[in-house]
């Protein structure tokens, strides 16, 4: 993602209606890196995006796909669109993406319909976490399991045992950001990091982003 340029940025305005502008700036004061998503070798086109679409609806920025033996895109009908305003992040091995998230100052959640985990109503959201959604026939890998720093899982009372991972990251998404709004965290982005996407967002909304791109900097 390019770096934050104040005299870019107030060229692409131009090129942008001030109700888009608005928007961005109102939805950007709502986005937050205190969560993330990680899927890991999910296959399901449809279940991808909907995730996708999810992390967009909550405010949260960046989706983490592990792709290790499936290479599935995203279907633009699902997504509605909002891998243009999310950050996608693709990576090839589980331990490695933990290692970098932990770096990042977050903890490792695996969701999982497992007994022994911890029940959505009583998570902590008060300290950043990424939240691991395994492929859908089996779940989370072993590597996964094993480094997690705590299992989450969602309450269920009938015969079914696990939820499709598309509701399941909704429900998951919905009660932690919930709690987090609600809490006197500094949950939101930096105003680098808003100023930052708002000059990615710029770019994306304008058609000829090409060749306004090229003019700005042959005249700077």
């Amino acid at each position: 993602m390019k770096s934050f340029d104040p005299d870019y940025t107030a060229y692409l305005e131009q090129f942008v209606t001030e109700r888009r502008k608005k928007i961005f700036r109102q939805i950007l004061a709502q986005r937050t890196r205190h969560f993330t998503v990680v899927l890991e070798d999910t296959y399901q086109m449809h279940n991808i995006s909907a995730v996708v679409r999810s992390a967009d609806i909550f405010g949260i920025q960046d989706v983490h796909i592990i792709r290790k033996n499936y290479q599935t895109g995203l279907s633009h009908g699902i997504a509605k669109g909002a891998e243009k305003w999310i950050c996608l992040h693709e990576h090839r091995d589980s331990l490695e993406t933990i290692d970098r998230l932990r770096r990042r100052g977050y903890r490792i959640v695996a969701t999982t319909p497992h007994t022994d985990a911890q029940l959505l109503p009583h998570f902590d959201a008060s300290r950043k976490a990424a939240f691991f959604f395994g492929v859908e026939k089996d779940g989370l890998s072993e590597q996964v399991m094993q480094n997690a720093d705590e299992m989450l899982k969602i309450p269920m009372y009938g015969f079914t045992e696990s939820f499709n991972i598309s509701v399941a990251a909704a429900l998951i998404l919905y009660e932690a950001v919930q709690k987090m709004r609600k809490s006197d965290l500094d949950w939101r982005l930096t105003p680098e990091e808003q100023n930052t996407l708002y000059q990615l967002w710029l770019e994306k909304t304008i058609k000829s982003i090409d060749s306004v791109r090229k003019k700005f900097f042959e005249n700077n």
